[in-house]
């Protein structure tokens, strides 16, 4: 049996997943932007949890593609549960583009409130001139904001933009819990290391025990298999944004 949640517009978006079983269950989403931190993140969080797949994000908008991993077909965007951490992750591994995300972020909240989602962890990167590695945090309200405030650098001024920001508005709009962890990067490319920054947060938040000593060790492998990703996004982002003084989620 297949249930399915689709947009007002139509077909234009839909969610298409095997039935949810989880009871109030997070939702973690990662999608591809500066760094390919939330990409990155969110699919080490699958491997390490062993994470079942069980369904996708389908949308004419998106690229005519299909996703190889080790020789086996998979769908670009994609839903994983962890049934032991009660725990939903949406992955990407094509960006969204600012056009179509108002309407991908609405149709994601409609089947995260079909399932009685408890929270939402948003995962994404952020760009500083600074050579740390460390997690911005922003949340939807002071309770969420009080949950993460030891273990990050709280986000005080800028915004987050792209699918990640839609999201996060949609919750705010929703009254739905919501928390954005963006990981410090420095550069465009892939940044497995401020990924690890960002699962290092999810285990202290959520007490978990996720290891990202092999994160690391295949940072190099990371890079080079997700370069092409990386030029993706960098052509699908706005060129002519003002600069501004404070980090921003590009």
């Amino acid at each position: 049996m297949v249930s399915k949640i689709q947009s007002q517009n139509g077909d234009n978006v839909k969610v298409v997943t095997k039935p949810i079983s989880l009871t109030d269950p997070i939702i973690v989403e990662g999608f591809p932007g500066i760094g390919l931190v939330g990409n990155i993140a969110s699919q080490h969080l699958i491997d390490e949890l062993e994470m079942e797949y069980v369904g996708s994000v389908e949308s004419k908008y998106f690229p005519p593609i299909a996703v190889l991993f080790n020789g086996i077909i998979n769908m670009p965007v994609r839903i994983y549960e962890s049934k032991k951490n009660n725990l939903l992750t949406i992955i990407s591994d094509i960006p969204i583009h600012p056009t179509i995300s108002y309407e991908v972020s609405k149709v994601l909240m409609d089947w995260a409130q079909s399932v009685n989602v408890k929270e939402i962890i948003s995962i994404a990167g952020i760009a500083t001139m600074s050579s740390d590695n460390k997690v911005f945090g922003a949340a939807t309200d002071d309770i969420m904001l009080s949950r993460i405030k030891d273990d990050v650098e709280v986000f005080q001024v800028g915004t987050i933009s792209g699918i990640s920001g839609s999201i996060m508005a949609e919750c705010y709009m929703r009254n739905i819990p919501g928390i954005s962890l963006l990981g410090e990067t420095h550069s465009p490319n892939p940044d497995p290391k401020a990924a690890a920054s960002v699962i290092q947060v999810l285990n202290k938040i959520f007490k978990l025990s996720i290891n990202t000593d092999n994160l690391m060790d295949q940072a190099e492998q990371i890079e080079m298999e997700l370069q092409k990703l990386a030029e993706q996004v960098k052509s699908s982002e706005v060129s002519d944004q003002p600069k501004r003084e404070f980090p921003m989620y590009g």
